[in-house]
């Protein structure tokens, strides 16, 4: 069958809006590709489509993709945690005013407990079992993560090892209004429960915090009693350098806007944060035998959350796979409310990439390092094995995406923009400190002081080597001393 080129005119008479690039849409005898990943050109009978080798480009730009931050905004910021800093309340009330439009005085920062235990009262019974029975699950799975402190004997009679401790104090900010999502509540308040912290701190917006009972259900349910009304960059750097009405924290966790994300990293150092949250991703690695529909579904769930930088893509072995899926997505958007956003993200961050072999997808995968990655394929069990960098990993057809952000247990706080490379899930292990434990014996410094030394003072670090070689000589002189008088 004949060539033809895609222009604008023929995609606008289908009904298709131009430059979107993500979806395979069938057309009438013919069928048009993403133009990065596959011919822009559309045929008929046989299928030129562009390969992983070919894929270069794309791939680049999903890879490279970065939140654009206004300069003024981090500025902005960087003055507002200093003001905090120096002036504490009257500066928190002064930028509540400003951008919560809320006017506060400072013992209206403090929540009180009797509003939260009414809103338990009165929650949605139905929804609260469910709420109730996913904090179940994700306390049962971060059980597994306690870790013990432990001591070692070794010969002379040295002794170490590693004493684990809680941190004391845990600051969890929870945005406000449409924002809330009491499935992260739980996964950052949970983990810290287990991990034995004492106080755990809530900051939220003042603005919505009396018109959203759920948050203020799901607060008494997780029996947490000090609540501050403090949002934004303000409410960041109360938590870390703490006012007259909030103590401060050692570290800060939960998720937020550009500016509490941008005050997250202006207090680092001076207190502990979890991560600061970049483009999220899902992938999916699928062969010939995935559900077309479900694949799409899945990718589809991580752009409607609509922040402009999500990634969705799919790498298969298949062709036929996907073109099913690029027509599934192409069907479901159709009834979506917000279809041009997805359009929009899909056309900036989304692909599908087909690969020669399913362990060359894998080594794809490695190099996306994805937030979320779907392993949708018999083969799962070498896939897996084959897996280095992925923050969290759904194996098999019914393990989609969603069931691990709401139910399954394991946290949903995770890696993103590329960094499952070197970090992991928010976990129990982040809310402790590990100290490390050395007693040495008499006889160990006897056999090992001189040697010591000799390391210390290569590196001019004479003190150092005083500071063994100074017990040396005192044990040594006490030792000729008991001698003497035995004599």
């Amino acid at each position: 069958m004949r060539e033809e080129v895609v222009t604008e005119e023929n995609l606008m008479a289908a009904g298709i809006q131009s430059g979107l690039q993500v979806f395979l849409y069938y057309l009438p005898n013919c069928i048009f590709f993403p133009p990065v990943l596959w011919s822009r050109q559309v045929f008929g009978g046989e299928m030129k489509i562009y390969y992983y080798r070919d894929a270069e480009p794309a791939l680049e730009k999903i890879l490279n993709r970065t939140i654009k931050i206004d300069p003024s905004a981090a500025t902005a910021v960087t003055n507002i945690v200093e003001d905090v800093k120096k002036h504490g309340d009257k500066a928190l009330l002064k930028y509540t005013r400003r951008f919560s439009h809320v006017t506060l005085a400072p013992h209206e920062l403090i929540v009180k407990q009797d509003y939260c235990r009414k809103c338990l009262e009165q929650a949605d019974r139905e929804l609260l079992k469910i709420i109730k029975e996913a904090a179940d699950n994700i306390r049962k799975f971060h059980e597994f993560q306690k870790q013990e402190s432990w001591l070692r004997e070794f010969p002379d009679h040295v002794k170490l090892g590693q004493r684990v401790t809680p941190i004391d104090r845990v600051g969890v900010y929870v945005p406000g209004g449409k924002a809330f999502y009491p499935s992260t509540l739980l996964m950052n308040v949970i983990p810290a429960q287990i991990a034995g912290v004492k106080e755990i701190v809530v900051a939220t917006p003042p603005e919505l915090f009396y018109k959203n009972p759920l948050l203020g259900a799901v607060l008494a349910m997780l029996n947490l009693k000090e609540i501050y009304l403090a949002g934004g960059a303000q409410g960041i750097a109360a938590l870390a350098f703490g006012t007259e009405t909030i103590p401060r924290v050692d570290k800060i966790v939960g998720p937020g806007n550009l500016y509490v994300s941008l005050a997250k990293r202006e207090v680092f150092g001076y207190v502990d944060i979890d991560m600061i949250a970049g483009p999220s991703e899902v992938c999916v690695l699928a062969d010939g035998h995935a559900n077309p529909e479900w694949v799409a579904l899945d990718l589809l769930s991580q752009a409607e959350h609509r922040t402009g930088y999500e990634a969705a893509i799919l790498v298969t072995n298949s062709e036929t796979l996907a073109e099913k899926v690029g027509e599934q997505i192409y069907y479901h958007l159709r009834f979506s409310s917000y279809k041009e956003k997805i359009e929009k993200i899909l056309d900036e961050y989304g692909a599908i990439i087909v690969v020669d072999d399913m362990m060359m997808g894998a080594e794809v995968v490695n190099r996306i390092a994805p937030e979320h990655l779907e392993i949708c394929s018999k083969e799962y069990d070498r896939l897996l094995k084959a897996i280095r960098h992925a923050g969290a990993i759904f194996v098999g057809e019914y393990s989609s995406e969603p069931v691990g952000d709401y139910w399954a247990g394991p946290n949903h706080v995770l890696p993103t923009g590329g960094t499952a490379r070197f970090f992991s899930p928010l976990g129990v292990y982040d809310f402790v400190k590990r100290s490390s434990i050395i007693s040495y014996s008499k006889a160990a410094i006897m056999r090992h002081a001189d040697k010591i030394a000799k390391f210390a003072i290569s590196e001019d670090l004479h003190f150092h080597g005083k500071a063994v070689t100074a017990r040396v000589a005192e044990i040594r002189g006490m030792e000729a001393a008991e001698r003497q008088m035995r004599k």
